[in-house]
């Protein structure tokens, strides 16, 4: 073999070595990002706050019929359920908490005689719905001087039924005022006792005007933080997630930033992402590109800052995870705009507290569900 031959033949090698050597730095700089073992990232220093580029407000969504970023209060649950409030004390001159005139259509009825507790929940209708208004029957428990849920072993002689006047669905109609009769009125016969309806269309001219005040009021901001260069995997998004104090949500790809004002209120902040990657059989080798962070503004007391929270774990996701702040067109948002937004957010802060619906309260809880 000459000399050129053996040249030609190492030269070829050294070709070879360098384009193997850079298949795999691309296949491994194009890989979805994978974390980081415990040990390593629990002694890294916090990474400094810096703003992304803000590349959208994926949303702000109004009007009633968006489906809630959080949980859904009703009448029937408290936080994720509004049973628990239905069944809390409250006194007379405090509505709050169970039915409310300020939200409810609402129904006394007066027994004949002393009613247990055991008697009331035999009669109570199977659903607690009228159409898709949530729907309760509370008694008013003379020996405690309180509004509750028939509870067994407690003597009732006054009840109340409810029926809600909105919600995201809408304006509550005559089909289901007249199913809200219809239940209320089957609970009174069992017991012997007298209802006290409201007229029809006083209360859908009211549940109209409360359905409008809601859909102007209503607010669901979602942004979507979106990958610079390498993807990431299920877990890296976790990992990074949840040093900023999310933890796993009930739906797989959904994580949740608890509220810190109260236990079992519904979450200040959501963090999704695909649930078809966080499903696989391989997460750690599904690309995710984008993650959504959304607040459902109604839901979530102001005393939370929630859009500033939503601000901070932006940025400091953004500057974890190399990812842009972005709309789902892609449009770029300066930092600059979030300012205006926060003051707009403000603004509607102060109407709902002026209608006595604050946002993240039990009422607004339920109206914006």
């Amino acid at each position: 073999m000459s000399t050129f031959q053996l040249g030609l033949i190492i030269a070829g090698g050294v070709v070879l070595a360098v384009i193997v050597a850079y298949n795999a730095w691309v296949t491994q700089r194009n890989a979805p990002k994978r974390p980081r073992p415990e040990e390593e990232s629990a002694g890294a220093e916090p990474a400094l706050r810096q703003e992304p580029a803000f590349d959208g407000l994926g949303g702000v969504v109004p009007g009633g019929g968006g489906a809630p970023a959080g949980t859904e209060p009703s009448l029937d649950s408290h936080a994720v359920d509004l049973q628990d409030a239905l069944a809390m004390p409250v006194p007379p001159a405090e509505r709050r908490g169970g039915l409310d005139p300020l939200i409810d259509a609402i129904a006394p009825m007066v027994a004949e005689q002393v009613v247990s507790g055991d008697a009331a929940l035999a009669a109570l209708p199977p659903t607690r719905r009228a159409g898709s208004k949530p729907f309760a029957i509370e008694g008013f428990n003379e020996a405690a001087q309180q509004w509750e849920t028939p509870v067994a072993g407690q003597r009732y002689t006054h009840f109340q039924a409810g029926v809600q006047l909105a919600n995201r669905l809408g304006a509550l109609n005559e089909i289901e005022f007249s199913e809200f009769v219809v239940k209320a009125q089957g609970f009174a016969d069992a017991i012997n006792a007298a209802p006290d309806f409201p007229d029809m269309l006083h209360e859908v001219a009211r549940a109209r005007e409360l359905d409008q005040f809601a859909s102007d009021h209503d607010a669901q901001l979602t942004f979507a933080l979106r990958a610079r260069q390498a993807a990431w995997s299920p877990g890296y998004v976790q990992q990074n997630a949840l040093r900023q104090g999310f933890t796993p949500g009930a739906i797989p790809g959904r994580l949740v930033l608890p509220a810190t004002t109260g236990p079992g209120l519904p979450p200040a902040l959501t963090l999704a992402y695909d649930t078809q990657a966080a499903l696989s059989d391989d997460p750690e080798q599904s690309a995710i590109r984008e993650i959504a962070l959304s607040l459902d503004v109604a839901q979530v007391h102001r005393a939370e800052q929630p859009f500033q929270r939503l601000r901070d774990v932006a940025a400091a996701l953004g500057q974890a995870m190399d990812g842009v702040l972005c709309d789902q067109n892609g449009t770029p948002l300066p930092a600059m705009t979030m300012d205006p937004i926060a003051a707009d957010l403000e603004l509607l802060y102060d109407k709902l507290d002026g209608r006595e619906l604050s946002a993240g309260s039990v009422l607004a809880r339920r109206l914006f569900s």
